[in-house]
């Protein structure tokens, strides 16, 4: 009687599953006349931050959960099984991603910010961009101070070139490399990232950058032979080296690849290089670098390239990510002298993305392919593509098998696929051969996704971070759609993370246990 007292809506099976489709298709109507308050202090007809099946849990936009406050949260009651049907949805209260304000001394343009004309032309005449966005406005500076740096902002941001563009006016402000040592074996610059197909996406940026200014781009990824790896990395010079942790590991080993002569090193989506499956790789590289723990003025000269000066082999390192761990900095802590390290994050860090509407779905395991079906359905209407998160390879694999029977058109990624046929499907899901992809978190990470609408978390996530990396495949800087996420809560693990996903968006607060790693931090680790 209890839980029937706390569930009011949910009858039957039957009733509660066409419940749940007129909630899908629908919006709640407004009545018209007078508006009464609900408990939250939401009225009838009011613009909501987050709206429940339960209108007494609704929250209006104007109204925000104190800090200390205890919110009533509609996941509270989910770890029953008469919760099954139950749903709340995060609403989007911007129309556009976040843009952080500035004064109107900020500068506009990249040559503003430090680059030189020829690494500023490119972006124009190549990439059509020709306004920096807010993270390369705090991060471009800094890095061409030359300087270690920690660098952090949401996903789809523009944190690609806002590491690339120092990098190249570093390599091109350096001395060129002894006539013996111009090859492959000895990279100039080095990108560490944690997929294969984010290595192929950030080589394929870099080269359309490099090209006008007479540099090398080189990619080296898994899933290939050790001497296919070894011709690519002999087939000339090396400027700029972008890697994955396993094959750069190896190549190390086997004194394949020396990073004596590295000017600049970056570890792209920092935080997942943190994970149990790369951090001793990652460590293993990071030691092989000689960090750099001052900057050298010779390289703030611009009349740098006329000296004789000897060649000085220290790197300068950058750490990116959308959330920055403080386990980072004690990796860091061994390899490079932290107290020198800047500190660059914005304000929406770590936070939920306003312009994107998130909806939580509480369901039985048996229900998730009825309800992704319909959703699949629905979309069949609109131009926008679809990512399907799962968990496990062998999901996608099953939901894959399912997704035919049904004849709907759709490419799989996932870890286990051999690399000759895993590396052109990303590519292929860009080209826009197929609208869906169905995918494990190996297509969460930093990959650019402008033409996706719609996420469905098949099987939620396993941490926070990871559903800030699958939110963020929709909303990006440049996409044709602010984009929706759909999550399909099952287990109760999952909704221990559904209550805090929604406290934090009542009370409108970063995420919990992502803490930003803060400049005394990291001198208390050095």
């Amino acid at each position: 009687q209890l839980t029937r007292r706390r569930f009011p809506s949910l009858g039957t099976a039957r009733s509660r599953a066409c419940a749940r489709q007129r909630d899908m298709t629908s919006r709640v109507e407004v009545p018209t006349g007078k508006q009464r308050p609900t408990l939250s202090g939401a009225s009838f007809g009011e613009k909501l931050l987050l709206r429940s099946r339960r209108r007494e849990l609704n929250q209006a936009v104007r109204h925000t959960t104190g800090r200390l406050e205890r919110p009533r949260l509609v996941s509270d009651g989910w770890k029953h099984r008469l919760s099954r049907g139950d749903y709340f949805q995060l609403e989007r209260t911007r129309k556009e991603p976040p843009r952080e304000t500035s004064d109107g001394d900020a500068p506009s343009t990249f040559l503003e910010l430090g680059l030189e004309p020829r690494v500023a032309a490119p972006l124009q005449e190549v990439l059509g961009i020709s306004r920096p966005t807010p993270v390369q406005l705090r991060t471009i500076p800094a890095l061409l101070k030359g300087g270690h740096a920690l660098c952090g902002a949401e996903t789809g941001s523009g944190k690609t070139l806002a590491y690339l563009l120092p990098l190249f006016q570093r390599l091109l402000q350096a001395p060129k490399l002894p006539g013996d040592e111009v090859s492959g074996t000895f990279p100039r610059s080095l990108v560490v990232v944690p997929s294969r197909e984010l290595a192929g996406q950030v080589r394929r940026v870099a080269a359309l950058l490099a090209d006008p200014l007479d540099l090398q781009v080189k990619e080296i990824g898994g899933g290939r032979g050790t001497g296919v790896i070894r011709r690519r990395i002999r087939e000339g010079p090396s400027d700029l080296l972008i890697a994955t942790p396993g094959a750069l590991s190896k190549v190390l080993k086997r004194r394949m690849l020396s990073l004596e002569k590295l000017l600049f090193l970056v570890l792209d989506e920092a935080d997942t290089l943190l994970d149990a499956s790369f951090i001793d790789l990652v460590k293993d590289i990071v030691q092989h670098a000689f960090l750099k723990d001052v900057v050298q003025e010779t390289f703030l000269d611009p009349n740098f390239e006329d000296k004789d000066e000897a060649w000085d082999p220290k790197a300068q390192l950058v750490a990116m990510g959308a959330t920055l761990p403080k386990g980072l900095s004690q990796m860091l802590s061994k390899s490079a002298d932290l107290s020198n390290f800047t500190i660059l994050t914005g304000s929406s860090l770590h936070c939920l993305q306003p312009h994107v509407e998130q909806r939580f779905m509480r369901l039985k395991g048996g229900e998730k392919v009825a309800e992704l079906l319909q959703l699949l359905k629905e979309q069949e209407s609109s131009s926008g593509a679809v990512i399907i998160f799962c968990n496990r390879a062998r999901t996608v694999n099953w939901l894959s098998y399912i997704l035919e029977d049904h004849n709907i058109n759709h490419l799989r990624l996932q870890g286990e696929i051999a690399a000759d046929t895993r590396a052109g499907i990303f590519k292929a899901f860009q080209r826009g051969e197929s609208d869906i992809l169905l995918c494990t978190d190996i297509a969460s990470r930093g990959l650019d996704t402008i033409h996706v609408e719609l996420v469905i978390n098949y099987d939620f996530p396993l941490t926070l971070p990871d559903y800030l990396h699958r939110v963020g495949r929709v909303g990006r800087i440049g996409s044709k759609f602010l984009g929706s996420v759909v999550s399909f809560v099952t287990h109760k693990w999952d909704v221990d993370l559904v209550r805090k996903i929604e406290t934090a968006a009542r009370k409108r607060s970063p995420l919990p246990g992502l803490d930003i790693v803060h400049q005394a931090t990291l001198v208390q680790n050095t």
